[in-house]
C-alpha cells in the first residue's frame, strides 16, 4: 500500500458549528494535514451538547477528529498576523482555507492573495445574498418538513442533513479546486450557500420539476416509501422493521419469506392494479400492508429477522442511538471501520477513520480530536516562522493559547 490519499496536503480551517468543521474531518481522515485555528478558549461549539460527566464537548471532539488545533487571539493584529502567516505559507500543497465565519477584513481573499496568489479560498455562507441561514432554518423551506410525517404538521428532521451535505460539497470543492491549481497555477475563491445546497438537491431529487411539470405537490404519506412498497411493521415482542421492494426480485422475496404470496397476488385483480411494476404497487399499499401485518405481529424480531434473511428480503430493524451501539455488530471494534481509542477529555470511544476502502493507497488509521490549542506552539514554528522562545512568549502576552486542558 502506498501513502494515504491525502498525505501532504495542507487545509486552515477556522470554522464553527457542523459543516466546515465536517469537511476538514473528512480531508484529515483521507490523510490532509487539516490545522483549526480557534479564537483563545475555542470558538462558539467548543461546549456544544452532548457533553462528558467532565464537561467536555461529545460533539465537539467527534467533528475535529484527526486535525491539529491551534488557539489565536484573533481579535488582535497579533493573532491576526500569526493567522495570516500559517494560511500562507510555503508549500506547493498548501495555501487553503475553509471557513463558515462571517468575513473579516485581514481574512478576505484579496487580503490573503497579497501575499500567497494561489491561495484557495472556501467560504460558506447561510443564503447566497450573505444573509445568515442555518441548517434548521434552511430545511423548514425545503418542502421536507412538510411531506414528512402522516399529517402536513411540520416535523423537523433530528438529521442535520444540509450541513452534512454542505461539509461533503467543501471538502469535493476543494479538492477540485486544488487540482485546477495543479494544471494552471491559479488559486482561486469559492463560495457555497447553504441554502443553495438545499435547493439543488431538492432539484436533483426531482422535486422542483414535478411540480413545474405536473403542478404535484409531494404530500405526507407517513413511513410508507414513495413511489414502492416500502414501510414499517411492528413485531410480536413490539420491535419494528423496516422492509422495501424496488425491484421485482425484493417484491418476490417478500412473498417467499412470509408465504403469502397467493394472498399478495390476489391484491392486483381486486384493485385493478399491476403489483409487477413499482407504481402498482406503491398504489396498492395500503391493501399490502393489511396482509403483511399479522404475519409480523405474530413473531418476533429475532424469528422475523431469519425469515426474512433468508428469503433475501431487503430490511432492517429499527434501532434507537443506545440499541444501535450495544446490539448493532457493525457499531463495533468487529468492524474495521472503527478503533477503540482513548479521546482526550472523554475516555475510551470507538472512532472511525474513512468509510471510504482504496485499493491501492492507504487509509489513514482512526485519530483522535486534538485538545484544544495542543499544537499551538508547533504550528506556529513549523508554519509561521517563530522560534519556541517566541512561540512561548507569544502565549505570555496573551497572543496565544496553551492547551485547555
Amino acid at each position: 500500500m502506498t501513502s494515504t490519499p491525502l498525505a501532504g496536503l495542507r487545509v486552515v480551517e477556522i470554522s464553527a458549528f457542523v459543516a466546515a468543521p465536517l469537511a476538514g474531518m473528512t480531508l484529515a481522515q483521507l490523510g490532509a494535514d487539516v490545522i483549526r485555528i480557534d479564537p483563545l478558549g475555542g470558538n462558539i461549539d467548543i461546549h456544544r451538547m452532548p457533553h462528558a460527566p467532565g464537561g467536555d464537548s461529545i460533539y465537539w471532539a467527534s467533528l475535529n477528529k484527526g486535525k491539529r488545533s491551534i488557539t489565536l487571539a484573533l481579535e488582535t493584529a497579533e493573532g491576526q498576523e500569526m493567522a495570516r502567516r500559517i494560511i500562507c505559507a510555503p508549500g506547493k500543497n498548501a495555501g487553503i482555507v475553509v471557513t463558515n465565519l462571517q468575513p473579516r477584513p485581514w481574512m478576505t481573499y484579496e487580503s490573503l492573495s497579497t501575499r500567497r496568489p494561489d491561495i484557495i479560498m472556501m467560504r460558506l455562507t447561510g443564503n447566497r445574498d450573505g444573509s445568515t441561514a442555518v441548517d434548521y432554518t434552511v430545511n423548514c423551506a425545503s418542502g421536507f418538513p412538510i411531506a414528512t410525517g402522516a399529517t402536513r404538521d411540520p416535523i423537523n428532521h433530528v438529521l442535520p442533513a444540509w450541513d452534512i451535505t454542505a461539509g461533503l460539497y467543501i471538502a469535493t470543492g476543494l479538492l477540485a479546486a486544488e487540482r485546477s491549481r495543479r494544471e494552471t497555477g491559479l488559486g482561486q475563491e469559492l463560495s457555497l450557500a447553504l441554502s443553495d445546497v438545499m435547493l439543488a438537491t431538492v432539484a436533483n431529487l426531482g422535486y422542483v420539476a414535478d411540480v413545474q411539470i405536473n403542478e404535484s405537490n409531494r404530500e405526507p404519506i407517513g413511513n410508507d416509501l414513495y413511489g414502492a412498497f416500502g414501510r414499517n411493521f411492528v413485531t410480536a415482542d413490539d420491535r419494528q422493521v423496516m422492509i422495501a421492494a424496488i425491484s421485482d426480485k425484493q417484491w418476490r422475496a417478500i412473498g417467499k419469506a412470509t408465504g403469502l404470496s397467493e394472498q399478495l397476488a390476489m391484491i392486483g385483480p381486486i384493485l385493478s392494479v399491476d403489483l409487477s411494476c413499482e407504481e402498482g404497487r406503491f398504489e396498492a399499499r395500503a391493501a399490502i400492508a393489511a396482509v403483511l401485518q399479522p404475519w409480523f405481529k405474530n413473531k418476533t424480531l429475532a424469528e422475523v429477522a431469519l425469515r426474512l434473511n433468508q428469503a433475501g428480503v431487503l430490511w432492517g430493524p429499527y434501532q434507537d442511538f443506545q440499541q444501535l451501539v450495544k446490539n448493532d455488530a457493525r457499531c463495533s471494534i468487529a468492524n474495521p471501520l472503527f478503533e477503540q481509542l482513548d479521546q482526550p477529555g472523554l475516555g475510551p470511544v470507538l472512532l472511525p477513520r474513512s468509510p471510504i476502502e482504496f485499493s491501492k493507497t492507504r487509509t489513514p488509521s482512526s485519530l483522535p480530536a486534538p485538545v484544544l490549542g495542543a499544537d499551538t506552539v508547533e504550528v506556529l514554528q513549523e508554519l509561521a516562522g517563530l522560534t519556541l522562545i517566541e512561540a512561548q512568549q507569544l502565549m505570555q502576552r496573551g497572543f496565544a493559547g496553551e492547551p485547555t486542558n
